[in-house]
């Protein structure tokens, strides 16, 4: 075994001291390098997700404003969707009443054609019927002009006067008359006679109900005649 007290070892000693000392400082310079190199890794990676952060707040901030700007655009042409809508329903409502309003002209074209059909085919009857009565009148006309002193006389608003002579046997051209006209559906019409008969109102009527004109003005001069005896 080597003596403490040998010289060499002293050096020996502090020879192996010193590089243990340079090999520890060279370990802690390592270490401390490589804490520098990776705080500055750290910093450097920190930095990075502080940015990416950041870019996703800003990315985040730029899309939530655009859903809110997609937002409103919806709620408007929501509205306005909405308004169309309303819209279509008022104009379908006007052309449902505009059909309703056709319907009711069409029929009331329909009712007024079938009532002028009705009136034309009235007018026809009832020319066809004054045709008649004229021609009857002609007849009576001619019959008690020749036989019973009847005189027929058209005056103003279209209507006949019949003056009756040899009526009063006593005043053989004394006057007796009355006046007629036709009502606008055909119906004779006493309007006066003179002297006044009471019974003519029931003759007029028995006229309307025969159209035998022939015997109305024979009962009509019988009651001249009836009169005129008293």
């Amino acid at each position: 075994m080597t003596s403490i007290t040998d010289l060499n070892f002293g050096d020996g000693f502090a020879t192996a001291m010193a590089e243990r000392e340079k090999s520890l400082a060279q370990s802690f310079g390592e270490i401390i390098n490589t804490t520098a190199e990776l705080c500055q890794s750290h910093k450097q990676f920190m930095k990075s997700a502080v940015d990416t952060c950041s870019k996703k707040c800003k990315d985040d901030e730029t899309l939530f404003e655009t859903i809110q700007t997609y937002k409103g655009d919806f709620e408007q042409k929501k509205v306005s969707t909405q308004e169309k809508r309303s819209a279509v329903s008022e104009v379908l409502s006007e052309i449902e009443q505009k059909e309703a309003q056709k319907d009711n002209i069409c029929q009331e074209i329909e009712r007024l054609r079938e009532e002028q059909t009705k009136r034309k085919e009235f007018v026809v009857s009832q020319h066809k019927a004054n045709k008649d009565r004229l021609r009857n009148l002609n007849k009576a006309k001619q019959v008690f002009q020749d036989r019973l002193g009847l005189e027929i006389r058209k005056i103003h608003g279209e209507k006949l006067q019949f003056i009756f002579r040899n009526i009063k046997p006593a005043d053989q051209d004394s006057a007796y008359t009355f006046t007629m006209g036709l009502k606008e559906d055909g119906v004779y019409q006493i309007v006066s006679s003179a002297p006044a008969l009471e019974s003519l109102p029931g003759l007029e009527k028995r006229l309307q109900e025969t159209n035998n004109f022939s015997a109305f003005l024979a009962n009509v001069r019988k009651e001249f005649v009836s009169q005129a005896r008293f």
